[in-house]
């Protein structure tokens, strides 16, 4: 038995870099990733219906513990008071308990909230595991009363290649109407040269997990996927070949069909490590109420169809620079879009110096209006030392208008004990001449490690 417990108290993040921006031309929300250490640590005892090794965030399927829900509110920071968590196995039983108070912030209409979750996990069979989730927030976001979330989940594990998953969940928030369910069954063979996958996917239109994360609420979801993946007889360049084809079929809780999209998809894998993608997709789209996809266009309600060809290069690990090349290019709410970008890139200056440049230009045409959205930004990290490095992240978001700078030092200057020293600013891109400062702090945080 392993049993590790954490507490924490008047708890700050200053050290934490802020997060990267993103472009959304979609009518859905974002998902940013954790980075606060307090929090990462025993994160995948938490997660909950997916199987070993898939995206907990990825796509449609929500997520009933979401950790950036505790001490943020209305994207401003809220005091974490105190808390304590409970992380381990006992025998066959994975444990993970957690309970975090936060305090009130009139800026961010924050009250004292209270956070709990319990989350229990058996190992069945060879490699497969059934559990339970409890989710509470004493103040909801949608509601001032309580609101709970349960649920239950498997992943089985057949061989090497076949995974079946499923869940079952409910959220209870008083005054919100609407049915509160949500389940998902997923089938999912993974061999080499075949794949297979068939998906079931609802959401009622108040499921409304208040520590969780819903991107897309109220759908009805069916998904399939075939790949046939050869690898070639004679050697050569090609590793392997991808002939991928995926369909989606997305209906809200009155039957009304929103979302119709086929996906296919051409790849190849080099010995090298590169890999090539060319994917080409057809989709269907039918705008229940409008939305809002720049400072100058609205999306009116009604049905429109897309059709897109996106390339994808990805210049292997091993390489001096890294990264994922991308150009598309199709329709678009009527008009036509233009893509261009490179991302998850890195490139080793010398052993000590490493960049790390992104860049997503999105040129949209629209019978309403024209509009180019752009994300720019580039990490440096320079390891003075293996307990010493400089990391600098600058980003530019034309949708925000902002240019954002974070810097960091961080020094370990004995095992376990770590000073930190960050600068941030952010900058309204708007201003004449160099942009106009908009706040700025720079912290000095020392974080020892106490023996008893």
């Amino acid at each position: 038995m392993v049993i590790r417990a954490d507490f924490t108290a008047n708890t700050d993040f200053a050290q934490v870099e802020v997060d990267e921006g993103q472009v959304n031309l979609t009518r859905f929300g974002l998902f940013y990733p954790e980075k606060r250490t307090f929090f990462l640590e025993g994160q995948g005892i938490f997660s909950f219906g997916v199987g070993a090794g898939q995206n907990t965030n990825g796509g449609d399927v929500p997520t009933l513990f979401f950790s950036r829900q505790i001490g943020l509110n209305n994207a401003q920071e809220v005091p974490l008071r105190a808390g304590g968590r409970l992380t381990g196995k006992a025998g066959n039983y994975s444990i993970g308990l957690l309970n975090i108070a936060t305090g009130e912030k009139a800026l961010a209409n924050a009250v004292p909230t209270d956070f709990s979750v319990i989350r229990l996990k058996r190992d069945v069979l060879r490699r497969s595991a059934v559990g339970v989730i409890y989710a509470d927030r004493s103040h909801g976001i949608r509601t001032p009363d309580r609101a709970r979330t349960y649920g239950a989940d498997a992943a089985f594990s057949f061989g090497n290649d076949l995974n079946l998953n499923a869940y079952v969940a409910r959220t209870d928030t008083p005054g919100l109407a609407g049915a509160h369910d949500s389940y998902r069954g997923q089938l999912n063979y993974a061999g080499d040269r075949y794949g297979l996958v068939a998906e079931r996917l609802v959401i009622d239109e108040a499921f409304n997990p208040e520590v969780g994360f819903v991107r897309r609420p109220d759908l009805r979801k069916w998904t399939g996927t075939a790949r046939f993946s050869p690898r070639p007889k004679a050697r050569g360049r090609v590793r392997k070949y991808l002939y991928e084809g995926t369909g989606s079929y997305i209906e809200n809780h009155s039957g009304v069909l929103e979302t119709r999209q086929f996906d296919g998809t051409f790849g190849l894998d080099l010995n090298n490590g590169d890999t090539l993608r060319v994917q080409g997709t057809q989709e269907f789209e039918f705008l229940v109420r409008p939305f809002r996809i720049d400072r100058a266009a609205t999306i009116r309600p009604g049905a429109y169809e897309f059709t897109n060809l996106a390339v994808r290069y990805t210049l292997g690990a091993q390489r001096r620079l890294a990264g994922t090349a991308s150009v598309e290019r199709g329709s678009f709410y009527g008009g036509d879009k233009k893509t261009v970008g490179f991302s998850a890139g890195r490139y080793n200056l010398t052993y000590q110096i490493q960049v790390q440049p992104g860049v997503s230009v999105n040129h949209v045409e629209l019978p309403i209006g024209t509009f180019t959205a752009t994300q720019l930004q580039t990490r440096v990290v320079y390891t003075l030392t293996p307990r010493t490095f400089v990391a600098a992240l600058v980003q530019y978001n034309s949708s925000s208008r902002l240019v954002s700078t974070n810097a960091r030092l961080r020094w370990e200057y004995t095992p376990g004990s770590e000073l930190f020293v960050v600068y941030t600013d952010e900058r309204d891109s708007t201003s004449r001449g160099f942009p106009g400062l908009n706040n700025r702090a720079f912290v000095v945080k020392i974080a020892p490690l106490l023996w008893f």
